[in-house]
């Protein structure tokens, strides 16, 4: 019998990244810059592997749901009922982050309420290079780590990692989405020009994490061989 406790466990873990996540943008941008809010995606990552891990696998992000469908270990409906999940709690955690803004004096530190765009520092098709890339880093290394068993204790550290990494490079260019739900809640309240963008940055995510889930195979596969004949030879001995 399914366990209605990983939904519940999806819904929990992507309001929570949202929240911490975008929140540390929209409430300390400028005082903490770029680094801060990286850290906070990605440590808020780290918790959420090991606490929400057990019960659900910790997708917390459709592009991630999408490369563990595409390899073949969740079914479809699940896949689905993990995507309601996650846009379910980011839109939450969204609304949260709008009602501070609006209702508790919050200054809104980013001035779109940590939406993600295009336009102003990078064009359609960078932004659109920039997450496929960026979500095809963050889903391999979740595929990767998660597929090799003797690494599943250590699993959150290189994905809260990727995830921090993937924030440094992407966030001053279109506020780095890798997560079609985190850039869903936002847009949803701030409306405009974000909500019109949107389609970008769910498109490219998915797409970068399908692309994730075609090459994972490949590393896992090379992993279980151990290394070729040319790693071998130019491995030194003792």
């Amino acid at each position: 019998m399914d366990d209605p406790r990983r939904y519940v466990a999806e819904f929990l873990g992507s309001l929570l990244l949202i929240f911490f996540g975008v929140g540390s943008a929209v409430f300390a941008r400028v005082q903490g810059g770029v680094v801060v809010v990286a850290l906070a995606f990605g440590f808020t990552m780290l918790a959420l592997v090991y606490t929400m891990g057990p019960l659900s696998g910790s997708h917390i992000n459709p592009a991630v749901t999408l490369g563990v469908l595409l390899s073949g270990k969740i079914s479809p409906l699940g896949a689905v009922a993990y995507w309601i999940a996650q846009f379910a709690g980011a839109t939450v955690a969204a609304f949260v982050i709008w009602a501070l803004t609006r209702w508790g004096d919050v200054v809104d530190q980013t001035g779109a309420l940590g939406t993600n765009g295009y336009g102003a520092h990078i064009n359609l098709g960078g932004a659109a290079v920039l997450e496929t890339v960026l979500t095809f880093l963050f889903v391999l290394v979740v595929l990767v780590v998660t597929g090799r068993g003797e690494h599943a204790a250590f699993a959150g550290v290189p994905i809260g990692l990727a995830l921090a990494a993937a924030h440094l490079v992407g966030l001053t260019l279109d506020g780095t989405s890798v997560n079609p739900a985190r850039s869903f809640g936002p847009a949803l309240f701030q409306g405009g020009t974000a909500l019109r963008q949107l389609w970008v940055f769910i498109v490219f995510p998915l797409l970068g994490g399908a692309l994730a889930a075609l090459v994972a195979p490949l590393i896992l596969r090379r992993g279980a061989d151990g290394p070729g004949p040319a790693e071998r030879v130019a491995t030194p001995r003792p």
